[in-house]
């Protein structure tokens, strides 16, 4: 079965044929490395001085595909080479081989190169110096040096060099793809933020005016139809304000750094009378420490805000409990209204509500529960009840602005 070789880089065919028409010019003018009458000769002539330089110009094409293979089969033509009158060309080509070697080979293969190109070096130059005990003889590890090591030595530089760069560049492409990963989390965040902020601040004030504006439409009644109005044209008014701080935040032109005062629990008395004037039957019972970290507040007074919220949106008749609870280092919100289907008009809902409410006490590592409850008492024999625990520390985690 034929074993196909990998194209050659065309870097590598330029190289194989410089090298060989440069050996051929050399040969032409009749160059050689050693005279006729150098007693290493074995194969005398011009002519067996082509035969390594074309061996030698066609392992230049593996260098880069074959490298091990290229320095093996340069190595046996640097052994003919040796024995003819020898070419220059050759024995450049057999030191950009061993450069290939290590440069272009796995590890393994690049590292024992090196250990043995440097152990012939070493060899070379005591075995000569201990037998012929001339200083003249060290000129042989010298030249062994320079055709083996010495490039060997110079491509495991080189490659150390790319193999830095490399993971110089890996290491910035990953830390541009962490910092992309970190911008696209923020924009998340954000996004995630003003909805919240979008749907507790105005929700409120929209289901209020589509309640009023649906029983304005239909009761022909002229006071009930006054008083619908009434009550549409403040809380538009106060939604609109609304609209317009978180429009000012987006735009960062307004000059508020917050779409309002953050709203605290001493706020609580004015969104119950809100509450009221649109109509819903609150009863508050607070019970809670003066000073709480600010995000605890926020988070506390948005739970209630969106709770009043879906109580005029969706709760039957009734009365409407908000109670607020600090013990053992928590703070418990339970709101219950009555569970069922109203007599008059309902605003539709989206279900954004329980999972902002849910967002808002998980950042604060805190717990919520929201649904129908059991209740005998109740006309219908079920209460909706929300009920969030909120951990009061000093420094949390999340902060739900």
């Amino acid at each position: 079965m034929a074993v196909l070789l990998p194209r050659p880089h065309p870097d590598d065919v330029r190289i194989a044929l410089a090298g060989l028409l440069g050996g051929l010019l050399i040969w032409g003018v009749g160059l050689g490395v050693r005279g006729p009458r150098d007693p290493i000769i074995l194969w005398d002539g011009r002519w067996p001085i082509l035969l390594p330089l074309v061996v030698m110009a066609g392992c230049e094409l593996l260098r880069r595909t074959r490298p091990r293979t290229g320095l093996l089969i340069g190595v046996a033509a640097l052994t003919v080479d040796t024995i003819t009158q020898g070419s220059l060309v050759t024995v450049l080509m057999f030191t950009d081989l061993v450069y290939a070697a290590v440069l272009y080979s796995p590890l393994t293969a690049a590292r024992r190169v090196l250990w043995i190109s440097g152990a012939m070096t070493v060899v070379w130059t005591v075995v000569p110096l201990a037998a012929w005990r001339k200083p003249e003889a060290l000129l042989i590890g010298v030249v062994v040096g320079l055709v083996a090591f010495t490039p060997g030595a110079t491509g495991w530089i080189v490659r150390n060099h790319r193999d830095a760069a490399e993971a110089a560049r890996l290491r910035a492409e990953q830390t541009a793809l962490l910092a992309e990963m970190d911008r696209t989390q923020a924009v998340t965040a954000e996004r995630s933020r003003m909805a919240r902020e979008l749907h507790d601040m105005v929700a409120n004030h929209l289901s209020a005016i589509a309640i009023h504006s649906t029983a304005a439409l239909s009761l022909d009644d002229p006071k009930t139809s006054k008083d619908a109005l009434a009550v549409i044209r403040e809380n538009s008014v106060e939604g609109l304000a609304e609209m317009r701080r978180l429009i000012g935040i987006l735009r960062n032109d307004s000059g508020d750094l917050e779409p309002a005062a953050a709203p605290t629990l001493d706020g609580l008395g004015t969104l119950v009378e809100g509450a009221r004037t649109n109509g819903l039957d609150v009863v508050l019972d607070a019970d809670h420490a003066d000073a709480l970290p600010a995000p605890v507040e926020l988070a506390a007074y948005r739970i209630v805000q969106e709770c009043l919220t879906n109580a005029l949106k969706h709760a039957g008749p009734g009365r409407v409990t908000v109670t607020l609870k600090q013990r053992d280092g928590s703070l418990t919100i339970a709101v219950i209204s009555p569970y069922g289907r109203q007599d008059g008009p309902r605003a539709p809902g989206s279900g954004a509500g329980l999972v902002g409410m849910r967002e808002r006490t998980a950042l604060l590592d805190g717990t919520f529960e929201a649904g129908p409850v059991e209740d005998p008492a109740s006309p219908d024999g079920k209460i909706w009840a929300v009920r969030a625990t909120l951990p009061v520390t000093e420094n949390p985690q999340g902060v739900p602005e």
